[in-house]
């Protein structure tokens, strides 16, 4: 666990060092740092409750106890920014946390292959999140409206934010990788359930952006 300290501390970016970012660029960081953080957080929840769900299959626990530490460290990495940066929470932190426990707990109940395919759909969404944010912070921010001419792409806050995102994305990118290899698309029924927990997610990432 110590290990997992020392990577959070390690990647958490320093306090901005450049101008001041507009006003439709810090709020953008801020929408990044709360949809994250409640990303994670409902991330590190889905593993909890499939791993009380399958608690009782000792082939698959470290699996899931590896994926579920990587969670860890990201939800408490954007914590660290969230106070850092002063980013109020997403208000529907509670229902996050149970709707995502419930989630795992679900899937878990359904077996191997429904916690896996559950974690396929779930870091399919993070994946493509994570790069939808990585082209925004990368192009200078050209993607948002109203910004006044001063482009902060360069600065140390994004850099490291930057990076931070890109290390997140591979390991979430590598969870799916897992879940396929451990039989996900065995689940039944796959295609309902992946495509039901892929528009849930959808919609947790759109709310916690904006509530």
């Amino acid at each position: 666990m110590s290990l997992i300290l020392k990577r959070s501390q390690s990647t958490i970016p320093k306090l901005p060092t450049h101008k001041p970012f507009s006003k439709a660029q810090q709020a953008y960081l801020e929408r990044v740092i709360r949809v994250d953080q409640a990303g994670e957080l409902g991330a590190n929840f889905i593993y909890a409750g499939q791993y009380l769900a399958l608690s009782h299959k000792p082939e698959l626990k470290p699996i899931l106890r590896r994926m579920w530490d990587e969670e860890i460290h990201h939800h408490n990495t954007f914590n660290s920014l969230q106070t850092e940066y002063r980013v109020r929470p997403s208000i529907l932190t509670p229902a996050w946390k149970a709707g995502a426990f419930i989630m795992g707990v679900a899937t878990g109940l359904l077996g191997k292959e429904g916690a896996m395919a559950c974690t396929e759909a779930v870091e399919t969404v993070i994946g493509n999140h994570y790069n939808q944010q990585l082209r925004t912070l990368s192009n200078g921010f050209t993607d948002i409206q109203e910004l006044d001419s001063e482009s902060c792409s360069d600065s140390k806050t994004i850099s490291d934010l930057k990076e931070t995102i890109k290390v997140f994305r591979d390991e979430e990118l590598k969870h799916l990788e897992t879940a396929v290899e451990h039989d996900s698309h065995e689940a039944r029924p796959y295609w309902l359930l992946t495509e039901s927990i892929k528009l849930t997610c959808k919609a947790a990432v759109f709310t916690a952006e904006r509530i």
